[in-house]
């Protein structure tokens, strides 16, 4: 099993994301002692943002020494994907929505006729087959209520994914882990709950979301 691990966090140490991805990894090669992991941490070694000096590099041909090292970075992002067999992502809630860390990770590995295409039918993802587990972890209470008007999160992860071809994307939510301490060991234990089911499915190739 070939797994990408992708971190977004800019709370380091202290990151519940990276915790609950931690808890994954370790429960996936714990049952596969064949596992490669591969690790980005967008969060602790941002990937700069696109600019009018860059931006060609990734959305149409590299020609400048700048465009050119963001063609490199980005075909370095995409060859990670690629080799994968399921990606981890740790995604926290920032301002209602993903980091801007992870945001740029997409916008580098989101490139028309190299990981999507667009058809007579609609946009085409050219990365299908993989599989995606997403912990969401969220400061406030987002998935019912009064909050779930504010939910940017976990429709644009599964459209951004699904748009490469990652359909089977699984979410780990950890809410309310602004709400105090004891709140806080809640929200894990329960995410490491769902993990723990997951994982079971994982064991038995039978991974649903």
């Amino acid at each position: 099993m070939q797994i990408l691990v992708v971190n977004s966090s800019a709370s380091g140490a202290s990151s519940v994301s990276k915790l609950l991805v931690d808890n994954i990894v370790q429960r996936l090669c714990a049952s596969n002692a064949d596992a490669v992991v591969t690790y980005r941490d967008v969060g602790d070694a941002p990937i700069p943002h696109l600019t009018a000096d860059t931006i060609a590099g990734v959305r149409a041909e590299a020609r400048t020494d700048a465009e050119h090292a963001t063609r490199t970075l980005s075909d370095i992002l995409i060859a990670e994907i690629a080799e994968a067999d399921l990606i981890v992502i740790g995604a926290p809630m920032y301002n209602f929505s993903i980091s801007s860390p992870l945001r740029t990770w997409f916008d580098h590995i989101l490139r028309p006729r190299v990981t999507f295409r667009y058809t007579e039918s609609g946009p085409e993802g050219l990365l299908p087959g993989k599989r995606a587990i997403v912990v969401e972890t969220r400061g406030g209470l987002y998935s019912e209520g009064a909050g779930k008007v504010f939910d940017f999160q976990e429709g644009y992860l599964r459209a951004l994914l699904g748009l490469i071809g990652i359909e089977v994307v699984t979410f780990v939510l950890a809410e309310k882990i602004g709400f105090g301490s004891e709140a806080r060991e809640i929200a894990i234990a329960g995410a490491k709950k769902q993990i723990e089911r997951w994982a079971e499915q994982v064991n038995t190739s039978e991974i649903t979301e």
